[in-house]
């Protein structure tokens, strides 16, 4: 069974539905490790309130990315992590990481990309007047939301369409889509 850790960065819903998904049964993976670079986000309550541990750091604190990601490498080493699930973590991964994990790094993107990379994709396809959007899960690789695609679901823009409103659909595609991909994931790819 996977041992994954989750970085995220707010309030982490997507990491509730992943924690839900697991104790359910229908995500075939043990959460070993919340990584955190908020540590006022309430997604660290989330993990106490599950018993999972939690690395919080704030960049600041780290001479530059390759410390902090170092420092987080080895919080995933002794946590036996061999796959990472990005959940609103709002920092790019940088080289450290990507040569430890690579392929075994997936985020979620509220947009169907290549469209709407990067923040506020919802305000973005808002501000663009397109009639769809979505939600994409995807690999992680160097550049912003550039990874391999791994799954997307459509999301339809209502006639007076809020960011509020936008938002609160997307996410409960996420909260359903997320853990139904990695757990088809980590079973067809041996992860």
């Amino acid at each position: 069974m996977r041992q994954i850790a989750i970085f995220a960065s707010g309030s982490g819903s997507n990491f509730q539905a992943i924690v839900d998904a697991v104790q359910a049964g229908t995500l075939k993976a043990n959460i070993g490790l919340l990584v955190c670079d908020q540590p006022g986000a309430f997604v660290i309550h989330r993990a106490q309130s599950a018993g999972i541990p939690a690395f919080v750091f704030r960049a600041k604190d780290y001479e530059n990315k390759q410390a902090f990601e170092r420092e987080i490498q080895r919080h995933l080493e002794a946590a036996g992590v061999d796959f990472i699930v990005l959940a609103g973590y709002m920092r790019l991964i940088g080289p450290t990481l990507l040569e430890s994990y690579g392929g075994r790094i997936v985020n979620i993107h509220p947009s169907l990309l290549p469209a709407f990379p990067g923040k506020d994709a919802v305000g973005q396809a808002l501000e663009a007047g397109v009639k769809i959007t979505g939600v994409t899960v995807h690999y992680v690789d160097a550049g912003m939301d550039t990874g391999e695609i791994i799954e997307q679901e459509i999301v339809r823009i209502s006639i007076g369409e809020t960011r509020d409103s936008l938002q609160e659909k997307i996410q409960h595609v996420e909260h359903h889509l997320y853990p139904v991909t990695l757990n088809h994931l980590f079973l067809t790819t041996g992860y």
